[in-house]
């Protein structure tokens, strides 16, 4: 080979780790524009009927609740702070709701 050619190649490699890097930047940014759509698609709405979540405080604790279906949604360790609230009798309920679902501390 000649030095002509392995220039040629080594400039037509690059041009295509190029092309590959920016067609994987595209579909990231594609990735994240479809995920932020969708969340805002989503956003407070019921995963149950859809129709709109309100927040409310329950023991200081703000919760979503869904007046249509009667749904209530909780966001990640607020189930916790309800259950600190608890006596230690009534408590036994809420570790048995954790102990069914798991720990997210203890996953990680």
């Amino acid at each position: 080979m000649t030095t002509k050619s392995n220039e040629d190649e080594y400039f037509a490699r690059e041009e295509v780790l190029k092309k590959e890097k920016l067609a994987l930047d595209q579909a990231r940014e594609m990735r994240e524009k479809e995920r932020d759509e969708l969340k805002q698609l989503h956003w407070m709405h019921c995963p149950k009927c859809g129709l709109d979540l309100q927040t409310v405080s329950l023991r200081g604790v703000a919760i979503d609740r869904c007046f249509h279906c009667d749904g209530t949604w909780l966001d990640a360790g607020e189930l916790e702070k309800l259950g600190a609230h608890e006596s230690e009798q009534r408590g036994a309920v809420v570790r048995s709701i954790l102990n069914i679902f798991g720990d997210p501390k203890k996953a990680k």
